[in-house]
């Protein structure tokens, strides 16, 4: 194992050494439950790890990700959903304790979802919720507590909109909701329940988003952007990691690869983005552009990527 993480850190160094060499040692990611924060994470984490950086990781909820980055206990954040968590971030961003970094994301979604059956029955609207409240036993699955789609169905149920007062959202994870999501659709029993993209669902379900949302998810069936936020002072901190965070643009085609080996050949999060990296070294490349490591060396991006392979069984 010496040997390996040897010859891997041989591999970025070229000791061409840069002006940022007086720059910070760690970076603390806060990560919410998440597949799809989780690849992305990961694949941050695995990069500036191998770049020579000390990687930490913590798992909260979405309020306390928000209180951690203003309060400097986390550095960078990966899973800002647009518009869905505006009223949760808006303060944070006004008052300048968070930044946005960069968007590492578009073309995502998110908004409640149904199977095909009830929507060929007619749920094809949020209104349309409240006509059939009985056949989904007056629930609607939600995420883990604090989640920002469960506060806009909460406002939603407070308000009446579209008729759904009586309403309970069920707060479950992200695995326990979907196998909720699986048992009923494998006793054809009605069920509504946040749904989004990038996932592996869009292709394990025939589900169907509702339309009508749009003022609380977001226009075109929830669409939404992805935002990489972090702490104040970080970039000028930590300009070399900023600039690799910075970098990370992701689309929804490699999340969900790297999602559908986490979730359906359950393959541990570090593991799957490595060898994903090693199967696209181009994408590593563009990542890596103008990065160098923690000790200001250059990077040779194509030799990381492959050296990705070496330690994908540790």
């Amino acid at each position: 194992m010496k040997k390996i993480i040897v010859t891997v850190m041989g591999l970025i160094a070229a000791c061409v050494p840069v002006t940022s060499w007086a720059q910070c040692q760690s970076v603390r990611f806060a990560q919410v439950s998440w597949t799809d924060v989780q690849a992305t994470t990961a694949v941050a984490s695995e990069l500036l790890r191998r770049l020579g950086y000390d990687v930490e990781v913590k798992e909260m909820s979405v309020p306390e990700v928000y209180s951690s980055l203003a309060a400097s206990e986390v550095d960078a954040f990966l899973g800002n959903w647009m518009p869905s968590m505006q009223s949760v971030v808006a303060p944070y961003k006004d008052s300048g304790a968070v930044e946005v970094l960069a968007e590492n994301l578009q073309g995502a979604k998110y908004t409640l979802a149904v199977p095909d059956y009830v929507y060929n029955a007619g749920v094809r609207h949020f209104e349309d919720l409240a006509r059939f409240k009985e056949r989904f036993d007056g629930r609607i699955y939600g995420l883990e507590k604090g989640n920002d789609g469960n506060g806009l169905l909460f406002s939603m149920i407070e308000a009446n909109e579209f008729g759904m007062a009586g309403f309970d959202v069920m707060e479950l994870p992200e695995r326990l909701m979907l196998r909720q999501v699986e048992r009923h659709v494998r006793d054809q029993q009605w069920i509504a329940f946040l749904a989004w993209a990038p996932h592996p669902m869009n292709n394990q379900f025939d589900l169907h988003y509702l339309a009508g949302g749009d003022a609380y998810f977001g226009p075109d069936y929830g669409g939404a952007t992805v935002y990489t936020n972090v702490r104040r002072g970080f970039t000028e901190q930590c300009p070399n990691a900023a600039k690799l965070l910075s970098n990370l643009q992701f689309d929804v085609r490699m999340e969900g690869q790297m999602m559908d080996m986490i979730l359906n050949e359950f393959v541990p999060a570090d593991r799957a983005v490595r060898a994903w990296m090693h199967a696209n070294p181009q994408v590593v490349s563009t990542w890596l552009d103008g990065v160098t490591s923690q000790q200001g060396e250059s990077v040779d991006a194509a030799q990381l990527a492959k050296a990705m392979k070496l330690t994908f069984g540790s």
